[in-house]
């Protein structure tokens, strides 16, 4: 069971991050979700199926962004240099469809979600969706044979799907008040048994058992547009740039662009998966306009000028070599 709205409002990310009035009034509520979280989990893991293939889930244990896609796009980059043949599974988080289907590099993000449009853009690997993670791993498999190892963006708590190895990823709020949706932002009680935790900023308080990896996230230094036009980050700067950002901490975006120089005369934060369908530019059509990479799909479909700018992940050498050992160890399981 989880506990997700299209976006968070300021004023309910500022309530979670302390145990004042609000969240104290919301906190019976709070008992009865985990109450129902925890009885959902226990059903699904006793009809938990598995790929055949080994699982990575990346996700996370608080409502919002936590950065998982950049994760996962660095796990299958990763795995891609190691020789593995990976596929990429989600739910497809603000399509309209209910069907499993095929993610395409030119997908509507309507029809598969815009992170899995990303991610099939991005790394070449196939992605499938559907509600059922399951369906999507087999679709997958039926289609491409060759895929040996499977990676769900998000489904930390969709234990419905078997998996070997769980990352949970954090950003620099951590796990909030501590406390359980709606009086805080957790999905489920933390600490929780994972593979490895990554953290952008300080590591969440507690900090569990499993090893801690800090992670670093900066912009590419070459953003590329709707007419596959590319151009140097460093060319806007000084410019009357706007800048717009449907993602879950768009501040985020909006500071990562001042640290490279770029100080938009015009932002707009929009909620996270808008469709922008809505969305009017404040600056001429001369000004150069900058969104996310995840946005650009949405946005490209009428203002194909946007610079899109890519979200680079760096991630300790110690941190791949517990993957490919935790991989290493799951490919000789599966052998005998």
């Amino acid at each position: 069971m989880t506990f997700s709205t299209p976006s968070h409002p300021r004023s309910i990310r500022s309530l979670w991050l302390h145990r004042g009035l609000g969240a104290r009034l919301l906190w019976p509520l709070s008992q009865l979700y985990g109450a129902l979280q925890g009885w959902s989990a226990r059903r699904q893991r006793r009809h938990q199926q598995s790929a055949g293939v080994p699982v990575i889930v990346v996700g996370n244990v608080i409502a919002g962004g936590a950065g998982k896609t950049p994760v996962t796009q660095a796990v299958v980059a990763h795995l891609q240099r190691q020789g593995w043949q990976p596929g990429i599974v989600s739910r497809g988080y603000g399509r309209q469809t209910t069907d499993c289907r095929r993610a395409l590099p030119d997908s509507p993000a309507h029809e598969v979600g815009d992170e899995p449009a990303l991610l099939a853009r991005t790394t070449g690997a196939p992605v499938f969706v559907a509600a059922r993670r399951i369906d999507a791993v087999r679709a997958l498999r039926a289609r491409y044979p060759q895929v040996n190892v499977i990676v769900s963006d998000d489904g930390l708590q969709h234990l419905a799907l078997g998996r070997d190895i769980e990352l949970c990823v954090f950003n620099d709020e951590g796990i909030g008040n501590g406390w359980l949706l709606p009086a805080g932002p957790l999905r489920e009680p933390w600490p929780r048994s994972v593979t490895a935790t990554l953290y952008a900023g300080a590591p969440p308080h507690p900090l569990g058992h499993a090893p801690a990896f800090a992670l670093e996230r900066r912009l590419a230094s070459t953003a590329y547009n709707g007419r596959s036009e590319c151009i140097e980050l460093a060319r806007l700067a000084g410019q009357r740039v706007e800048a717009i950002a449907a993602v879950a901490r768009p501040a985020a975006f909006f500071a990562m662009l001042a640290a490279q120089g770029i100080t938009p005369a015009a932002t707009q934060a929009l909620p996270d998966h808008d469709d922008f369908r809505h969305f009017t530019r404040r600056l001429g059509q001369e000004s150069p306009l900058v969104c996310t990479e995840k946005d650009a799909t949405k946005l490209w479909r009428t203002h194909p000028e946007a610079w899109a700018v890519p979200l680079q992940l760096h991630l300790p050498a110690a941190f791949w070599a517990l993957l490919d050992a935790r991989l290493a160890a799951c490919r000789a399981s599966l052998v005998h």
